[in-house]
């Protein structure tokens, strides 16, 4: 058994209220993405699961490659649905979990339409369904692109930094923020149970092959034996988490946030530049760095925010807490993704 996998029983092993989840239908959204996957993982592995998990994607395939060892559970339901469109079914979802986002930087310049509705169609159909259909809790996975662009003091729940909406980048970051908006807006129209989290920049092993985010491009040089390479000169500063640290916040919020509520999850160890990130990779896999120039589009879909930390102290509040290094969790991310493609 992979460390990776050591961390999500990990996780199902925190002092929170499961037994809220018994007999429930679970519905998780982008079940196919790096946040999504580990959020299934997560819920299929909980000793004494008497719970549906239902995993929704676009990709039946990747669906199988990733949860083969979990498909014959009668716990475990594929549901193919594209959350753009109005969902079609009889099931009661008791709670969903809204993880399909698009956060594919590549999306921004090539598909920007796309990713606003996946974000914001998304939502309101899931929503509406919900309403109509028995729902006990709604929790948005959003992002902390929401606060745009700050002075530099790390961000709280409460903050708002700058975005300019003309920017073609704000497809992602203004799509998140009008969803929170729109969950808001159905808790209030319609007494739903909404809380929000915001994860910082998530790093973890389950990406997809066209994921373009930072840590995905300096881990595909792994697989394919290269030296890690920089698009620039990597001077931004981030909040990073491991996505297991990230889905554990995510549990902490579904069972425990308080309604109309969002919360940052981040690993406050774990603040560094993307060239500290590529030198870290670089290390663990005695590799070197160098810079390469990047593609017009591929700029388009950088986020060129300076600085962005945040506070986690609101959902310290809740009693989550993480331990180890980030050097750790990248090595497990790496020995994880190594085995899985082999």
């Amino acid at each position: 058994m992979s460390k990776y996998q050591d961390d999500i029983r990990a996780v199902t092993r925190k002092d929170l209220p499961w037994d809220k989840l018994s007999g429930k239908n679970i519905l998780v959204t982008g079940a196919t993405g790096l946040i999504g996957s580990c959020i299934v993982n997560v819920l299929m592995q909980k000793n004494g699961q008497d719970y549906h998990v239902y995993a929704s994607g676009r990709n039946e395939q990747r669906i199988h490659s990733l949860f083969s060892d979990i498909m014959g559970s009668p716990f475990f339901h594929f549901l193919k649905y594209d959350v753009t469109q109005p969902l079609l079914s009889n099931i009661n979802f008791h709670f969903i979990i809204d993880a399909a986002s698009g956060a594919n930087p590549i999306l921004y310049s090539t598909n920007p339409v796309g990713v606003m509705k996946t974000n914001l169609y998304g939502a309101d159909n899931l929503l509406s369904y919900g309403h109509k259909h028995g729902l006990e809790k709604f929790l948005f996975i959003s992002s902390g692109d929401v606060y745009g662009e700050g002075d530099g003091r790390t961000f709280t729940e409460e903050d708002s930094g700058y975005i300019n909406p003309l920017d073609l980048r704000s497809c992602y970051t203004s799509a998140k923020r009008a969803t929170e908006t729109l969950c808001i807006s159905y808790a209030h129209q319609y007494k739903i149970n909404v809380s929000i989290a915001r994860p910082c920049h998530t790093y973890g092993p389950c990406f997809t092959d066209s994921d373009s985010r930072v840590f995905a491009q300096f881990l595909r040089n792994i697989i394919r034996n290269e030296d890690i390479v920089m698009k620039s000169a990597g001077e931004q500063f981030r909040s990073w988490c491991y996505v297991v640290d990230v889905v554990s916040g995510i549990m902490f919020v579904l069972l425990k946030g308080e309604k109309n509520e969002a919360y940052n999850i981040a690993d406050e160890k774990s603040t560094i530049t993307i060239k500290e990130l590529a030198e870290m990779i670089a290390k663990i896999v005695g590799r070197k760095v160098v810079v390469d120039i990047p593609s017009d589009v591929e700029k388009k879909g950088y986020n060129f925010v300076k600085k962005a930390t945040f506070s986690t102290s609101k959902l310290e509040g809740l009693g989550w807490s993480i331990d180890g290094t980030m050097y750790e969790k990248m090595c497990n991310t790496i020995d994880y993704l190594m085995e899985f493609l082999s």
